[in-house]
């Protein structure tokens, strides 16, 4: 049941801004924030691109990441984006 994930999610805004979250359902929340209905610093932002997500077991874990990530300077969230990125594409190929 999608109410036991818990999602820490970021995104990449159209004018390169980037938003972090908290959901239990992904997909409908991506939804929402591209037709300017989740949250006010996505209005008029979108259309918005998943850029990193990671679930939790928990919804304070998955707060408390995303907490921890806007405590970051811009450019060191770009390195984590990126870095983790590459770590799950270079995964995937090893499959």
């Amino acid at each position: 049941m999608a109410m036991n994930k818990h999602f820490f999610y970021v995104l990449r805004c159209r004018d390169g801004s980037l938003y972090a979250g908290y959901t239990n359902d992904l997909s409908k929340r991506i939804s929402l924030h591209n037709a300017g209905k989740a949250a006010k610093y996505t209005r008029g932002r979108g259309p918005v691109e998943l850029v990193f997500s990671k679930e939790f077991p928990s919804k304070t874990e998955a707060m408390k990441a995303e907490y921890r990530f806007k405590q970051l300077r811009r450019p060191i969230k770009l390195e984590f984006i990126e870095k983790e990125s590459d770590f799950f594409n270079v995964a995937a190929e090893e499959l």
